[in-house]
């Protein structure tokens, strides 16, 4: 072999970890939860169309990055930013298309991954990031990313319905849990389980940081849509590509070598421990959570209908009459075309087309409830009875059916 051909099996294809690097790749998780749903809402094809499409565009970039010798930045980050959205988007197709429960979709990706690591390890005998230089190994390697973007995507999901969080609110607790990794890592823990814990919570800290920025002011969010976060955080990727490009600093070197010492393997056992007790404590808060998310749930039920029933009906015109008619006009086309495709038993695309109500409702809420609170309110609560149906885990047709006709009645004037 010679030398050139030495040097070249050496070179890994992944970047240093450094800062850089999680920076980045929160960018990426985020991004990936944004941009997944403004491309589904703006292609209107559903879900099963959109991830057939990403899933080509994937297959195309993950092969350019497989066939480059070495690390190159934006082929790299570009291929996880498809990566982030075509996981993403086979959760939502499991969540939303197939109604499969988020805890069993979880525990589903949780177990796939772990035969991933199983099938990794038992041929290469390693799973560290610094020894991605071979072709089984950076397949294993991505196959692994795609797997842990889903797992994050339906564990943070989760999370949110066991919890009903604000979005605000939800990013703390994959924070909380990255900080005790990096800590358990500081005390000795094995560093390639902590990079991976890492890698794992970084998706639903992206996702939460992207229904926090997309999300209206009205529910904890800050309000920029998922077309303005996909943007503000493709931009702030594409600028952290082009200086890692320019600058090399996550450059990685040519031989991987590890100076400083190891542990040992009884620090490391003490901390599976530490990572046990971290597992529980965060199972207790969620458990905690989900407790008084039912209570207020229940109480809400209670009183909810002597709610309703206080709070007057409006008449098609006066739920309208402030508002521009361009924003009714195209709440009312897209109501129709989920009633069209509810009676056509059509519920994917019926699922689509409530993700576009909710999104084009979200994003007029600034100008319409200026105008008119009284009716803003009015026709929120008749656009979330109609969310509630549609998306179900068993939709039932005639309650989705009464729920978009009474909306169109509302929007007719």
């Amino acid at each position: 072999m010679t030398t050139e051909t030495r040097t070249k099996a050496v070179i890994s294809k992944v970047p240093e970890v450094t800062l850089w690097f999680w920076v980045i790749k929160v960018l990426c998780t985020t991004v990936g939860e944004s941009f997944a749903d403004w491309v589904n809402n703006s292609l209107g094809k559903g879900l099963g169309w959109t991830a057939a499409i990403f899933t080509v565009v994937l297959a195309v970039v993950l092969l350019w990055q497989l066939r480059l010798p070495r690390y190159v930045p934006f082929a790299y980050w570009l291929t996880v930013v498809a990566l982030s959205v075509t996981g993403t988007l086979y959760t939502d197709i499991l969540t939303d298309d197939h109604h499969v429960p988020l805890a069993l979709s979880t525990t589903i990706f949780a177990a796939v991954l772990a035969v991933v690591f199983g099938l990794w390890y038992r041929r290469e005998r390693t799973l560290s990031i610094h020894s991605i230089n071979t072709l089984p190994r950076e397949l294993f390697y991505w196959l692994a990313i795609l797997v842990t973007f889903a797992l994050g995507t339906a564990a943070g999901d989760w999370t949110l319905e066991l919890t009903g969080w604000s979005p605000g609110i939800s990013v703390l607790l994959p924070v909380a849990l990255i900080v005790a990794v990096i800590v358990g890592w500081r005390l000795g823990a094995n560093a390639v389980l902590a990079f991976w814990l890492a890698y794992i919570l970084t998706r639903p800290l992206g996702a939460n940081l992207g229904d926090w920025f997309g999300s209206s002011k009205a529910d904890g969010g800050i309000g920029l849509g998922t077309a303005g976060t996909s943007i503000l955080f493709l931009l702030a990727i594409l600028g952290t590509v082009i200086y890692l490009t320019v600058t090399r600093a996550d450059a990685p070197e040519r031989q991987k070598q590890t100076t400083s010492p190891s542990p040992g393997k009884q620090r490391e056992r003490i901390m599976l421990g530490y990572f046990a007790a971290v597992i529980a404590v965060t199972a207790v808060v969620l458990g905690v959570a989900h407790g008084h998310n039912h209570s207020t749930t229940s109480a809400a039920d209670e009183t909810g209908a002597s709610s309703s029933s206080s709070s007057p009906a409006l008449t098609p015109q006066a739920a309208t009459q402030h508002f521009p008619p361009a924003e009714v006009a195209t709440l009312r086309t897209i109501v129709a075309d989920a009633l069209a495709k509810v009676q056509a038993g059509d519920n994917a695309g019926a699922t689509a087309r409530a993700k576009d109500l909710e999104t084009t409702w979200d994003k007029d809420q600034p100008v319409l409830e200026a105008k008119d609170a009284t009716a803003w309110h009015f026709l929120d609560g008749e656009i979330d009875k109609v969310l509630t149906s549609v998306r179900a885990k068993s939709p039932n047709p005639t309650t989705e059916v009464t729920a978009l006709q009474t909306l169109l009645q509302s929007l007719s004037a």
